[in-house]
């Protein structure tokens, strides 16, 4: 069985791509730090090798790339996944020098590991897919929606220059040295696994979704709308949600593209279609049966009105097909995950 080395596996989209590479016949290793992961998720639920460090380390990276790590001794390691990031905007601005150690200083001494690998192999270097993000395009013009691949990354904030500045060198180094590499921007991932046992969890919380599905579990919950003078139909922001599910499975799509081609390729994963904060706020509604109290607020400084994406190049060249393409499939998973968290954890208590 091929193994591929998940970095940050044990965090929201990673340990859904672990479900999918298990589905797709991988075996998983997971190099994670645990700052924002789940050592549970990873060990209990998913039943996967975990070995706890920082994708920084190139020590560690040298002994799991060359077999000499337990996690890895014996296996072929056919890829490495890279979801290894600070993610949070505001903090990125606040102290960005957390951001360029971590996201980009890092990921270059992954990248030195891999490039001193293949030397001693004489061999063409491990393939990467690398977790990107839509925020590498800014703030797009009006007449640049819907976004594609070919779109001008203009980031305003130093996670999305991070990711950026992650991407040239990827491109470079593909250049270079033939590393086989995809790169992913994708938009707003929601959503959780459809059996229920994973999902998101992050803390802080910062996603639309699960912070209106948590105010309308509490009866005395509200969610606050940054923003209802944008000029959309409602006032409020227009985004383009991605079930998580759909992510992972391009991501596993990706990996096996580029170890048969050994190519550089780079798409959008989005489901192509608008929804409005308001839109978001009703369809939960629906969905939860329950209702929620709305506190209306200025807008945050650096919001677009619209974010959407063109995704048909994914399409095309991975046969990626949503299976969550619209909004309501992707919350009901979501609130379905939300109950199974809060059950446990009565459980638990």
């Amino acid at each position: 069985m091929s193994t591929v080395i998940v970095a940050g596996g044990a965090g929201y989209i990673g340990s859904h791509t672990i479900r999918e590479l298990q589905n797709g016949g991988f075996e998983p290793v997971v190099l994670d730090n645990l700052v924002h992961g789940h050592k549970k998720i990873v060990e209990e639920v998913l039943g996967v090798p975990l070995v706890i460090g920082e994708v920084g380390d190139k020590k560690l990276l040298e002994k799991l790339l060359s077999g000499d790590h337990p996690s890895t001794k014996g296996k072929n390691i056919k890829g490495i996944m890279h979801f290894a990031a600070y993610a949070y905007v505001e903090e990125s601005v606040i102290d960005p020098a957390k951001y360029y150690k971590n996201n980009l200083a890092e990921t270059i001494i992954l990248l030195e590991a891999l490039l001193e690998d293949s030397k001693k192999r004489n061999s063409r270097p491990i393939p990467i897919v690398f977790s990107s993000t839509c925020a590498t395009y800014g703030l797009p013009l009006e007449t640049e929606i819907p976004i594609l691949e070919t779109t001008q990354q203009n980031p305003i904030n130093p996670y999305g220059r991070s990711k950026l500045m992650i991407e040239k060198i990827l491109i470079d180094y593909h250049k270079a040295y033939k590393i086989p590499v995809s790169i992913l921007r994708y938009f707003n991932a929601a959503g959780a696994d459809i059996k229920g046992d994973i999902g998101e969890d992050h803390n802080p919380e910062t996603h639309l979704i699960p912070l209106v599905l948590e105010a309308l579990f509490n009866k005395d919950g509200f969610i606050k709308v940054n923003g209802i003078d944008y000029p959309t139909f409602d006032g409020t922001c227009i985004r383009d949600y991605v079930h998580v599910s759909d992510l992972a499975k391009a991501h596993v799509l990706a990996l096996n593209k580029i170890i048969n081609d050994k190519s550089l390729s780079i798409y959008n994963l989005g489901n192509g279609k608008g929804y409005s904060i308001m839109q978001v706020i009703d369809v939960a509604k629906k969905v939860t049966g329950k209702d929620i109290k709305i506190l209306k607020s200025k807008r945050r400084h650096g919001d677009p009105p619209v974010l959407i994406s063109l995704s048909e190049k994914a399409k095309r060249e991975l046969l990626w097909k949503p299976s969550f393409p619209d909004l309501e499939s992707i919350i009901r998973t979501a609130w379905n995950w939300y109950l199974f968290k809060e059950k446990t954890a009565l459980i638990n208590k």
